[in-house]
């Protein structure tokens, strides 16, 4: 580390994604030195007691402690910065400007943004943000279920981790304690991935009024459709534009496409 350089924390419980995120910010704050790189909100703490970084970028949603604890541990001794893949934690005190956070997928100039202010307060030597108050707020919110929509997925496709927007999902199979997702990528191409959330949670997460579930294992996006036939027993099965799977429908959701 060199002498007078500012330097930083990650805490990510994905590691594909916080070396991205590292790699974002080196291009964004070259004079940055991250010298510690968490996987969860305890390890972060660790890390954090030991370096005392200026800057700590923490998910917000990690295992054991949350990016949220962290941050209350760490108090005013760091400036923080909240990484979410969710929009929907952007509380008040976010939207004032008085906490940062950048939402995943994680754009250059966002991220740009955050820098600047956060040099701006270094070389102010201002205190940090992160008061009591403010974080309880954001703590509250988390506590509280959203009822915003899903926007994205996380999906890890061989050694990626996949950021999948909710529109793009053509549908989503059961997979044991798993789900599998197919969306179409920015070329419209076939994809399909599997996540480890099991598809229960990741429906119920999803804009109801553009996925439906048609059977125990499968949730359909209505946009997807391309046609309906009619089986036998009151049974039906999805044709998908563009997709040679059929999907089945069983007499519970069969009256979902009555009208159609």
């Amino acid at each position: 580390m060199s002498a007078g350089r500012p330097t930083g924390l990650i805490a990510d419980d994905e590691p594909l994604l916080r070396d991205s995120f590292e790699r974002l910010l080196a291009k964004a704050w070259p004079e940055l030195d991250v010298v510690a790189r968490a996987r969860n909100g305890r390890e972060a703490i660790e890390l954090f007691e030991t370096h005392r970084p200026q800057v700590c970028f923490l998910d917000v949603q990690m295992p054991g402690k949350t990016g949220v604890e962290a941050a209350h541990h760490i108090g005013r001794r760091a400036h923080i910065v909240f990484v979410t893949a969710y929009d929907t934690y952007a509380v008040e005190a976010f939207r004032q400007g008085v906490l940062d956070y950048l939402v995943k997928p994680v754009e250059p100039p966002r991220l740009a943004e955050a820098v600047a202010r956060l040099q701006e307060r270094l070389r102010a030597a201002q205190p940090a943000l992160n008061t009591e108050a403010l974080l309880e707020q954001l703590a509250a919110s988390l506590r509280t279920p959203s009822t915003a929509p899903l926007r994205w997925l996380r999906a890890s496709v061989g050694q990626t981790v996949q950021l999948i927007p909710a529109e793009a999902i053509d549908y989503l199979r059961s997979d044991q304690k798993y789900t599998l997702v197919a969306w179409r990528d920015d070329a419209g191409k076939a994809r399909e991935a599997v996540i480890r959330l099991p598809l229960k949670d990741v429906g119920a997460q999803l804009d109801a009024s553009q996925f439906v579930q048609v059977h125990r294992s499968v949730v359909v996006n209505l946009n997807a459709i391309a046609h309906i036939t009619r089986g036998a027993n009151e049974t039906a099965d999805v044709h998908l534009k563009g997709r040679d799977e059929v999907l089945p429908v069983s007499r519970n959701y069969l009256h979902l496409f009555r009208q159609m």
